[in-house]
């Protein structure tokens, strides 16, 4: 049985404020909805709840802020609003890329899963 380690587990979910303007159809009423998951083989799979506006370049992670960003082609760089835990940042250390997957705002079922590559910073 492999371990995972998602966000939701590890602190109480909020909405993700800054993606706010990255996607469509983000409200006060239908908030972007981010979750991230870690296995213990490295492999990160981040669940999102809208379409996003613009095409995401690539993740990065300071593993010492605990932060995660989405990078978008345009160059904006974007704080997830996802605290990384202990254990998060200790799977993620193997990880190369996350897969991206949108999920159903109404039926919660997998739309669209796509592959980015990931940064990892580590001072």
């Amino acid at each position: 049985m492999s371990e995972e380690i998602s966000h939701s587990e590890a602190s109480p979910s909020k909405p993700v404020i800054n993606l706010t303007n990255y996607v469509y159809g983000a409200s006060k009423e239908n908030p972007v909805e981010i979750d991230v998951v870690v296995n213990e083989f490295g492999k990160v799979v981040i669940f999102h709840s809208h379409v996003f506006k613009e095409d995401i370049g690539w993740f990065e992670c300071d593993l010492d802020a605990r932060k995660l960003f989405f990078v978008f082609d345009e160059g904006d760089q974007v704080d997830s609003g996802i605290q990384v835990n202990d254990g998060m940042t200790k799977y993620m250390q193997n990880s190369h890329q996350i897969l991206t997957v949108q999920l159903d705002i109404k039926t919660g079922e997998a739309v669209e899963g796509v592959y980015f590559p990931l940064i990892l910073h580590k001072a």
